[in-house]
């Protein structure tokens, strides 16, 4: 099934990293536009994009040292893989959605992301758009959303206390507001400037970062915690001292950290060594997305309806600020999601 498609559309693109993505995209008129997969069984779906939002990964990956970033997603590229949108097009098993349908979804690193007019996603990693729940909304939900829930879902059941390591981004605006709608006491970690944001979404108690030191702070407060959520990677000491105040079957899930050398070594350092070398002694885990996602956003999409979860929504962005967007998404300080506007079409 589909509508009429265009051969062509509008794309920010890039070719090169040098100087950092975002002083490298470059808007296009001519992209050809994506097209859905000839193998049979493939379920694809064709989405007219109305709205993106970005995250970290999606300049991290594209810099990736040693020429990773293009092993990953070949140039030249378009960045963005959260999106609302309308599907114009289905491959022929795909039985869930229809032409003309509002979904959101998150794709795999892509060539042809969500800063262009058109995509190609999975129908496995999308959902319908709840009632209630505006485009805006959907799009800042995939990545960030599936990360928080993902990491505190499984790991916790009420009453349990959970430390969330950066509470006033994207994963942890969303990661407050799961962990309380699943009965979670909240501490996290951020700076007095966003502490009220943070206990305007939930959170029990504020560790500030710029004060105090948080391994300490957290010692402090003894074995309580059930689960500790890395969404910074620093302190790099984070996980060891683990040992003072996660509980015995507590758990350490670790998300987000610098790209770096320095950075991947830690990493690996958490996840190798063993305890009698130094190592930390609680389960850690680094996370990734985890199975097919349709369901978890369901769920997602489901909180948000129910007004369990409201997306933070920084700003959004008309389609030519894009390298705006990402200037201010590297700067590191905002205090949710950044959300680009693709279509004028509205849904």
């Amino acid at each position: 099934m589909s509508s009429v498609i265009p051969p062509t559309m509008r794309a920010w693109q890039y070719s090169q990293t040098t100087g950092g993505l975002e002083q490298n995209l470059v808007l296009k008129d001519d992209v050809p536009v994506p097209t859905l997969s000839p193998r049979l069984g493939d379920k694809e779906l064709l989405i007219e994009v109305l709205s993106a939002s970005i995250n970290p990964s999606d300049y991290k990956i594209a810099e990736l040292p040693l020429n990773l970033g293009r092993a990953v997603v070949r140039t030249p590229a378009t960045p963005a893989w959260d999106f609302c949108g309308r599907v114009v097009q289905t491959t022929n098993v795909v039985d869930n959605f229809r032409v003309g349908d509002i979904v959101f979804g998150r794709q795999a690193p892509t060539q042809q992301g969500a800063c262009g007019q058109y995509i190609v996603a999975s129908a496995t990693a999308c959902a319908s758009l709840p009632s209630g729940v505006q485009v805006d909304e959907a799009a800042s939900l995939p990545c960030a959303g599936l990360t928080a829930y993902q990491t505190i879902a499984p790991n916790v059941k009420p009453g349990d206390k959970v430390f969330l390591n950066g509470g006033s981004g994207g994963v942890g605006s969303f990661g407050i507001q799961i962990a309380k709608a699943l009965g979670c006491h909240v501490t996290v970690s951020c700076s007095a400037a966003k502490a009220e944001q943070c206990k305007a979404l939930g959170a029990d108690d504020i560790i500030d970062y710029t004060a105090v030191d948080v391994c300490q702070a957290l010692k402090e407060r003894g074995q309580v915690f059930k689960l500790c959520v890395d969404n910074v990677g620093l302190p790099a000491e984070l996980y060891k001292a683990g040992d003072d105040y996660l509980l015995p079957d507590g758990k350490f899930v670790q998300v987000g950290g610098p790209v770096s050398l320095a950075a991947l070594s830690s990493t690996m350092s958490r996840l190798l060594r063993p305890s009698f070398l130094g190592g930390g002694k609680r389960k850690f885990q680094l996370y990734t997305l985890m199975g097919d996602q349709d369901k978890d956003l369901a769920i997602l999409g489901q909180m948000v309806a129910e007004g369990k979860v409201k997306p933070v929504i920084e700003h959004a962005y008309e389609f030519e600020g894009v390298p705006t967007a990402f200037r201010d998404l590297r700067k590191g300080k905002t205090h949710g999601k950044l959300v680009i506007h693709v279509s004028n079409k509205g849904a």
